[in-house]
């Protein structure tokens, strides 16, 4: 295992910092007197990558003056491993630029962070085995809880990028149409069962146009983001029937300010669980496709403590993200740079490994116990959520930040 990589920022050298040497994520940040630029968290710090650029520590055809990665990601796996080399080099520890670049630092405290890439598409997937058999015994019977086709291919729907947001976005609760049980007809209100969804996401670097293989696809893969895709329960029984999700997945999906790449992620590679069926070919893997990453979801009413709700792990995923991407293209779907892909809802084996309040309140039959002596089924108005996650190294930790966003009253019609 790799270990701490030493910077001449102090902060970054340190146990705690999710953002090390070794992790190096790209985001997007302005302050009190400049616009959007890319950046790149350095411990406390964010480096300024647009004024470096200018500053001639490096030349990457201009992509870096947009406030966004994506035309940087249009360039490729070769130009990726370039940029992060070079930062490698200029932020170490002994660095003889570092006097230089001590101007290009904004203390992440006095910076606002964005949306680190403009998300072209977006696909939700329905990828973990424990979270796909949890829901399939509350709304069918343990044992018929998985779909037949569900050990066979990634099962997914094409989501909305424009409700993509980026951490710290409050989310509105929506309103739509809900059927009570035995009643015949909908009425139209609030969503009563809002929850949130544990999930990571995987962010596509390179374009395609026709169908890639399973190493193909984790190669056009630029980076990973924490995922919320909130969900309203009562709203989706009533319409996934016969299509599947539309309004009930289109309020809002959150992601972490930071693009934590793939390149940070090596040292954690693992493998995706032994097949219960073998798989068709195409979505055969050449090697361990998945990462070993720690997740926690907290929930904090308004005005109090946060209680974590569930602690789970990325390696828990049935399908990895580079075979969803294969499957995506398998039909000729054109990808293109910028789609995300989200994992789905990540739950382990255990109850305290659950992604979801459909599943930890067991469809609102057993009320969540909180830290502060209140009980939850779903998400109540003023209610904070924050997803965490990291990779444990030896000494250090690939961190992506928090992915936050506090739950809002439904907006009234005038």
């Amino acid at each position: 295992m790799t270990k701490l990589l030493r910077s001449w920022v102090v902060s970054a050298n340190t146990a705690e910092t999710d953002f090390p040497l070794n992790n190096l994520p790209y985001g997007v940040f302005s302050t009190e007197n400049d616009g959007p630029r890319c950046g790149v968290a350095i411990g406390d710090f964010v480096l300024d990558v647009q004024a470096s650029e200018k500053a001639g520590f490096f030349d990457f055809d201009g992509t870096l003056q947009a406030p966004n990665w994506n035309a940087f990601m249009a360039l490729g796996p070769e130009r990726w491993a370039q940029l992060r080399a070079r930062l490698s080099e200029l932020l170490a520890e002994g660095s003889p630029d570092r006097s230089i670049l001590g101007a290009f630092l904004t203390a992440q405290a006095d910076a606002t962070l964005h949306m680190p890439f403009q998300v072209s598409e977006y696909t939700d997937f329905y990828s973990s085995r424990h979270h796909a058999f949890n829901v399939g015994s509350l709304f069918r019977d343990p044992e018929n809880a998985l779909s037949p086709n569900w050990l066979h291919i990634p099962i997914g729907y094409n989501g909305r990028a424009s409700s993509v947001v980026v951490s710290g976005t409050d989310i509105r609760r929506p309103n739509g149409q809900l059927k009570a049980p035995g009643s015949d007809a909908p009425v139209f209100g609030p969503s009563q069962r809002f929850d949130l969804e544990l999930e990571m996401g995987a962010i596509v670097g390179q374009a395609s146009e026709g169908p890639v293989s399973v190493q193909q696809a984790d190669d056009m893969i630029f980076g990973y983001v924490l995922l919320n895709d909130w969900s309203a329960r009562d709203i989706q029984a009533w319409e996934y029937q016969p299509l599947g999700p539309f309004q009930s997945k289109a309020t809002a999906t959150t992601i972490s300010p930071w693009i934590v790449t793939k390149a940070a992620l090596e040292p954690f590679r693992t493998a995706t669980p032994s097949r219960e069926v073998p798989l068709l070919p195409y979505l055969q893997e050449p090697g361990p496709m998945l990462f070993d990453i720690d997740l926690d979801v907290a929930l904090a009413p308004e005005g109090r403590v946060e209680t974590v709700l569930a602690r789970t792990n990325y390696n828990e995923m049935y399908y990895s993200a580079a075979q969803q991407l294969a499957h995506h293209t398998s039909s000729g779907c054109p990808m293109q740079v910028g789609d995300l892909l989200g994992s789905g809802t990540i739950s382990g084996p255990e109850p305290g490994n659950r992604g979801s309040l459909l599943e930890l309140s067991w469809a609102g039959q057993q009320p969540v116990q909180l830290d502060t002596g209140e009980e939850r089924t779903f998400l109540e108005d003023g209610d904070t959520l924050t997803l965490r996650g990291a990779a444990q190294g030896e000494g250090y930790r690939i961190g992506f930040g928090e992915c936050t966003g506090t739950l809002l009253p439904t907006e009234v019609s005038s």
